[in-house]
């Protein structure tokens, strides 16, 4: 169970609704996507952002569930840039705990379902990445420190390595896939930091949209 005092905490509460879980993913999942929204250079607005969370059609929405719904992912979003301004990591410490599969240490299920989530929407999100390395690589020309995309590619290789861990091994030979394997703890242990850093290049990326924050956090 996942303590309370996260941002996760409020987006299960709205995901575990009745009419909410055959329309939505696992609140795992849910959080992560939030998240990425959250670290985006450029925020995108509710309109654009709360659709890619809906898995089905199928389920039907009254206009109550819908805005309770839209408070809901708000309230959430909200409380990921919180955690962001107080540089605090957004997993709790049930999700960074390792599952002995007697092989070697994995990531859990939900973690593993809070990072497909994350690089989903990193995912829709790229043309904003794209275009806040544009603006500043020309503000930052002359820098001699390492580049934002070789900083993005260093997080989103360790949010792939352990959003789908069989698929990393697949990808390796026998020496390697062993290598994994016995790093897969120390992985697991860096996310938080790594996690932070994403963050904190997507704010040294937005540095001419100061005023985000405010913006979503004051939206009622």
């Amino acid at each position: 169970m996942v303590k309370s005092g996260f941002p996760i905490t409020m987006i299960r509460d709205i995901v575990s609704l009745p009419t909410m879980r055959t329309v939505l993913p696992s609140y795992y999942q849910v959080d992560g996507m939030i998240f990425a929204v959250a670290s985006s250079p450029e925020i995108p607005m509710p309109e654009q952002w709360m659709p890619w969370l809906i898995q089905s059609s199928d389920g039907k929405l009254v206009d109550k569930d819908v805005d309770k719904l839209a408070d809901g992912l708000m309230n959430g979003l909200r409380a990921h840039l919180d955690f962001m301004r107080q540089e605090k990591s957004p997993l709790p410490n049930e999700l960074t705990v390792a599952e002995d599969t007697g092989d070697f240490s994995r990531p859990s299920t939900a973690l593993e379902s809070w990072l497909t989530g994350l690089l989903h929407v990193h995912k829709l999100l790229e043309p904003v990445w794209e275009s806040a390395w544009q603006q500043f690589e020309k503000k930052h020309a002359d820098t001699s420190s390492e580049a934002p995309e070789a900083r993005l590619a260093r997080c989103l290789k360790l949010f792939s390595t352990l959003a789908n861990v069989d698929l990393a091994l697949s990808y390796r030979n026998q020496k390697q896939a062993a290598q994994l394997k016995s790093n897969m703890l120390l992985l697991i242990r860096q996310l938080p930091s790594v996690l932070a850093d994403y963050t904190k290049l997507s704010g040294e990326l937005a540095g001419a949209l100061p005023n985000q924050f405010e913006t979503f956090t004051k939206t009622r």
